[in-house]
């Protein structure tokens, strides 16, 4: 039998039930569609947090106390002012430096009121890290120099207690001291699960003064060109280390923080896509069985085939062929459900998805691979059946 008639045969076959054929698919459809949708959430996720580290600003060292790991406890810093200026030195000016003193503090305008994060930082932070205003101005030199009582919003905490107000030259309280607004950031919704328009930025002098204690808790540095970050980052932990004794230093670059969250991220990915795959396998123990009972209800059609000149290799072929067209047309029907689900789950959810041309190779190559597996005995079976026995079956 030519090879485009065993097709033509196993098409005729197929549309011959189509009712069975259809639920037969609806397996390989699921796990074909349910493969390309987590992995694009998985993915979509992997990129999201991608950009929003890179979001942050170019060659930066993250600068902490302690170990930085999963599950570890923040370590209470020792770091005052006066380390500020000396990491200040070894970076090359305070315009590639910016410090931060955080604390969970109630802000109040009249009778509005909002507990949110309170952050004394230098006047250098937006140009560190990548941070737009919308009104107003940032905190100056010399408000850090001064301890002076200012404050800039994000957009989430100005539009509680303002609303449609402009807020700049308003006053408010923070933790009960009375604050002047100058600016407010602009909007800029979650980032790495923190919303970062939920925050009021104040002098660090003034946050030391507000919160009674002289520490920093953590240091930004915006390296000149990303080849310097590791000379940089020896030369600052040793030199922390050395002003403090017994206290162990951690400078992160981003590239570790991606490498990290990547690694995590990319299991998960794999962990989704693995519970998926077993839908697939489902879907082929399906095709399988449904093989076999085809192969049972069409005993005397073999038998026919076979007494007129077909080879034992022409049935097998065409049973496997018949298996094989059931799983791919259950893997393009998948991929085409799948496709649409991930861009109407980013279309209507926060959650991001990114459609990727190796899940859907692997999706439908996995599809296509199931029939030929699970599509191999039922074939084998109705080649090896011997035409006169399979002639007297009723």
């Amino acid at each position: 039998m030519r090879f485009a008639e065993a097709w033509r045969v196993a098409l005729d076959a197929l549309r011959a039930n189509r009712l069975r054929s259809g639920l037969t698919m609806l397996g390989v459809v699921i796990g074909v569609a349910a493969v390309v949708v987590l992995v694009a959430i998985g993915t979509g996720a992997k990129q999201e947090v991608e950009s929003q580290v890179q979001g942050l600003g170019s060659n930066l060292l993250l600068v902490v106390p302690g170990k930085v790991s999963f599950g570890n406890a923040p370590t209470v810093s020792p770091m005052t002012m006066t380390d500020v200026d000396t990491v200040a030195r070894i970076a090359g000016g305070r315009d590639r430096l910016t410090a931060t003193l955080s604390s969970g503090e109630t802000v109040r305008a009249g009778v509005n009121s909002k507990f949110t994060s309170v952050l004394g930082v230098l006047e250098t932070t937006p140009t560190v890290f990548t941070r737009a205003l919308a009104q107003g101005t940032y905190v100056s030199r010399s408000d850090v120099d001064t301890g002076r009582r200012v404050a800039v919003l994000g957009y989430g905490v100005a539009q509680k207690l303002f609303g449609d107000r402009d807020p700049v030259g308003l006053q408010m309280d923070v933790a009960g001291v009375r604050f002047r607004v100058v600016g407010v950031f602009a909007k800029l919704g979650q980032s790495l699960g923190v919303d970062r328009d939920d925050e009021v930025h104040i002098p660090i002098t003034a946050a030391q003064r507000l919160l009674g204690t002289a520490r920093v808790d953590a240091l930004a540095i915006k390296a000149a060109d990303a080849t310097r970050l590791d000379l940089l980052s020896a030369q600052v932990t040793g030199e922390l280390t050395h002003r403090h004794p017994g206290t162990e230093f951690s400078a992160v670059t981003q590239d570790q923080i991606l490498g990290v969250l990547g690694k995590v991220l990319g299991v998960l990915t794999g962990v989704l896509a693995a519970i998926a795959g077993v839908s697939l396998l489902v879907g082929g123990v399906g095709v399988s069985n449904i093989m076999l009972v085809s192969v049972r209800e069409r005993t005397r059609e073999i038998g026919l085939r076979k007494a007129v000149g077909a080879r034992t290799r022409d049935v097998t072929v065409q049973f496997l062929i018949e298996a094989v067209l059931l799983t791919t047309i259950g893997g393009i029907t998948g991929l085409a459900l799948g496709i649409g689900a991930a861009y109407l789950v980013a279309a209507l959810s926060p959650v991001p998805a990114a459609i990727t041309w190796w899940a859907i190779t692997l999706a439908f190559g996995v599809s296509a691979a199931v029939g030929i597996i699970f599509g191999v005995v039922p074939a084998q079976r109705a080649g090896r059946l011997d035409p006169v026995i399979a002639l007297r079956t009723e």
